[in-house]
């Protein structure tokens, strides 16, 4: 009995040190630990409550993202799926005067369709999805432009600020969605059919199609879903200003893919955990707010995302050649 025990524990710490998961949090953890230590007010309630709000909307994009990213692919149109669709969500509260929870489903509803429009261009037309979705984001911030002239939308009901602006006890209703989010993704992926597809899609695309997966329309699926969780952070965020501004989600779609490399989520596909991409949400958003609590130019943050993007990705395609060598290796063994 003993024995079998101590099988267990060494099966389970094994398993730990081979996650990327576990260094992950490891490395959160010792952030957290020197952020709290460097600035007093970095554990205030109101800063802590300031960091959640701003993790949820990195984080829900993050997970989005590192659905794409485990087939291969992603979505540079993300920030702008999401101002357009907080923008017309204003839209339909201010100038048509649509009940404010009315407006809020039917703008999930149109970036679901958005996202699927994505989907369908990448698919049918065979495009390569960073070319075809840095189009779109240009289709997408044009519409933005026209229907604004670069104006704030203002006046939206105050009955939808509790989304952005409002808390569950301590916790923000932003982080609320956006754990929401995280669980229904990772309910996709690890418990159904379509969750294995997603990964063997990634693995091999090919392989995909001749096991008689469905590749083509889990893609369109996937991006719709994408799509969908962009429009609900753009419309979150608009309850959170209080406003609806062509401005949203600028940063998201860099930060997006930081979050998911530095969260394990391979580049090129069928490697990683969704929850990943949380984590390293965290990470990016608590670099920010340590920029902010030591005073420092507030326009270092798109900097500071820059190279954290480009030492994730490093780190990755080391990670990756370390892989390929090892495997040889054995071979040649």
């Amino acid at each position: 009995m003993y024995k079998e025990k101590v099988k267990t524990n060494n099966a389970f710490v094994n398993a730990l040190k081979k996650s990327n998961m576990t260094a992950i949090g490891v490395v959160l953890i010792l952030m957290i630990a020197v952020a709290s230590i460097a600035s007093p007010y970095f554990l205030d309630i109101y800063n802590v409550q300031s960091l959640l709000r701003d993790l949820a909307f990195v984080g829900m994009i993050g997970i989005a993202q590192s659905l794409l990213l485990l087939v291969g692919e992603l979505d540079l149109s993300v920030g702008k799926v999401a101002s357009l669709c907080g923008i017309l969500s204003g839209m339909m509260m201010v100038d048509y005067k649509i009940n404010p929870w009315l407006s809020f489903l039917l703008a999930l509803a149109l970036g679901l369709i958005f996202g699927g429009i994505n989907g369908l261009i990448i698919t049918k037309l065979r495009l390569n999805s960073m070319v075809a979705t840095i189009g779109m984001q240009g289709l997408y911030g044009g519409i933005n432009l026209v229907l604004t002239k670069g104006k704030a939308i203002t006046g939206v009901p105050e009955d939808i600020y509790i989304l952005g602006k409002g808390n569950w006890g301590p916790v923000p209703f932003p982080f609320i969605f956006c754990i929401v989010v995280l669980f229904f993704v990772l309910f996709m992926v690890k418990k159904t059919k379509t969750g294995r597809y997603i990964y063997a899609i990634g693995n091999s695309r090919e392989a995909a199609k001749i096991l008689g997966i469905k590749v083509d329309k889990i893609r369109i699926m996937i991006y719709a879903i994408v799509g969908l969780i962009s429009s609900l952070a753009g419309v979150l965020y608009v309850a959170r200003l209080g406003s609806a501004q062509s401005a949203i989600g600028e940063s998201w779609p860099m930060n997006s893919i930081a979050a998911s490399v530095i969260g394990g989520v391979s580049l090129t596909g069928g490697l990683g955990n969704p929850a990943g991409a949380l984590i390293g949400a965290a990470i990016i958003s608590i670099i920010q707010n340590m920029i902010v609590l030591f005073g420092v130019n507030v326009y270092w943050q798109s900097a500071v995302s820059g190279i954290v993007v480009v030492i994730a990705i490093s780190f990755s395609s080391i990670s990756e050649i370390m892989r390929e060598r090892k495997q040889k290796k054995i071979k040649l063994n």
